[in-house]
């Protein structure tokens, strides 16, 4: 059985998170989508909030889970039995930042991540942007799913 995680902070999931997740699925037979929580980080939304947020969306989709973890992605990955880290990229700016982090686990647990190119329509779409956004009182409703909406 191929499995993958896919880590995030998902504060808030969006439209981008959602369009990797959905054409990841033809790829895996199981998604684990890993809310890390780190302690130092100042999130918009609760972590109850967010894994909510993710189980409403996937709710009808048997091939994700959902998990929240501290520490180390590969350590959640060697605990889990999964072989393949999930990542999205938006442009060359996220490839850069990802490259690292994917030879660095690779070196650590030899685990492969495996990169889905975000679809032309969501790639604009960011956590932070839509954070923004919400913070302003902009219309963010076309950018996060539904379970997000305030």
């Amino acid at each position: 059985m191929k499995r993958a995680v896919f880590p995030g902070s998902f504060d808030p999931v969006t439209n981008g998170h959602i369009d990797i997740i959905e054409r990841a699925l033809l790829l895996f037979d199981e998604i684990i989508i890993a809310i890390g929580v780190n302690a130092e980080k100042k999130y918009m939304f609760s972590l109850e909030d967010r894994k909510r947020h993710l189980e409403e969306t996937f709710a009808n989709e048997p091939k994700i889970k959902i998990s929240t973890y501290t520490g180390l992605t590969v350590d959640l990955c060697k605990k889990e039995k999964v072989n393949f880290i999930l990542r999205g990229l938006r442009n060359s700016t996220d490839f850069t930042y990802e490259q690292s982090i994917a030879q660095t686990n690779a070196s650590l647990a030899k685990i492969e991540s495996i990169f889905l190119v975000s679809t032309p329509n969501v790639s604009n779409i960011s956590s932070s942007i839509v954070r923004d956004i919400i913070r302003n009182g902009g219309d963010y409703r076309k950018m996060v799913p539904r379970s997000v909406l305030i």
